[in-house]
């Protein structure tokens, strides 16, 4: 008898292998881990450095060089990248395959920290490190339209509200937000009219810095009773400012206005983002080293 007549002469049993077969494969397909490449991903970090008005030169001397110096310490690490561009530095660290990528980003933050007295002083804010490897590609791209709000108020929702929470999504290294900026007031100084008053650039900017401060008020108290003066001095629009006396001349107050114009606008006029023709912020995620690309974006969509 040949092989295939035993399965003739038992159709019942052959149906039944046969719906078992094709359930096992049916339950193997959804225990298959959903990869588009084998995870072979190198434990990376990246760190990240403003320093506004300065130079490529600058940013590598001050502070690439002291970065790598101190970021060259770490056990493990295999490769340094940097890139200095005008007002920004990045670092590429990447790490052997068998060091956890935790335990790599707390001592790139003990170094960051080591590194701070060697770092200008000038820095707005600390030197900012995140779970994710420069060279992979963005895993989703989300664009934020509005037909009532400015770009300038949709990026700082997209910043302040949106990239926080998807920032903590599992998988996610790091959310980038681009296409604006944050709202801000514009001044931009006319050198006749400076000139016309006799007027520097630091005088006026001693004048903008000196009025727009949130400082205690302190209070008013007698035996019996005690009150606290609360008033905020910060300016928040264009119309706060045009108003300021940045001196006197022959008993008249200069105004801002009258050396300046002054709009409401965002800190860089630079950066446009554009979706369907139309205006938008973009946020575009990368995903965390050994992170699976699909779950992330499931993760992200659910979320969302």
């Amino acid at each position: 008898m040949s092989f295939t007549g035993i399965f003739i002469q038992r159709p019942v049993a052959t149906t039944l292998l046969t719906a078992a077969i094709a359930l096992s494969g049916l339950v193997a397909f959804k225990l298959l881990p959903v990869s588009p490449l084998p995870q072979v991903d190198f434990p990376a970090v990246s760190v990240q450095i403003s320093l506004p008005g300065a130079s490529p030169e600058t940013m590598a001397a001050t502070v690439a060089t002291p970065l790598e110096r101190t970021v060259g310490r770490i056990a493990g690490l295999e490769e340094v990248t940097s890139s200095s561009a005008a007002g920004q530095t990045r670092l590429s660290l990447l790490f052997s395959l068998d060091r956890n990528i935790d335990g790599a980003v707390r001592d790139v933050q003990a170094a960051i920290n080591a590194a701070a007295s060697l770092l200008p002083t000038g820095l707005p804010t600390n030197p900012i490190y995140r779970k994710v490897n420069p060279a992979d590609a963005p895993i989703l791209i989300l664009a934020l339209t509005s037909d009532t709000l400015t770009p300038g108020e949709v990026y700082d929702s997209a910043s302040t509200v949106v990239s926080q929470r998807l920032s903590q999504v599992e998988g996610v290294g790091q959310v980038t937000v681009g296409g604006s900026s944050l709202p801000a007031v514009r001044i931009e100084l006319s050198p006749p009219s400076l000139n016309r008053y006799g007027l520097g650039i630091e005088t006026v900017r001693i004048a903008i810095a000196s009025s727009n401060t949130n400082r205690p008020k302190g209070f008013i108290e007698n035996s019996v009773q005690r009150w606290q003066i609360e008033n905020n001095d910060q300016a928040m629009h264009a119309a706060d400012y045009r108003n300021l006396i940045v001196s006197w001349n022959k008993g008249a107050p200069v105004r801002l206005s009258d050396v300046a114009e002054v709009t409401d606008s965002v800190q860089d006029v630079r950066n446009l983002g554009i979706a369907n023709g139309k205006r938008a912020i973009l946020l575009i995620i990368n995903r965390q080293p050994n992170a699976n690309i699909i779950d992330t974006v499931d993760r992200v969509t659910a979320l969302i």
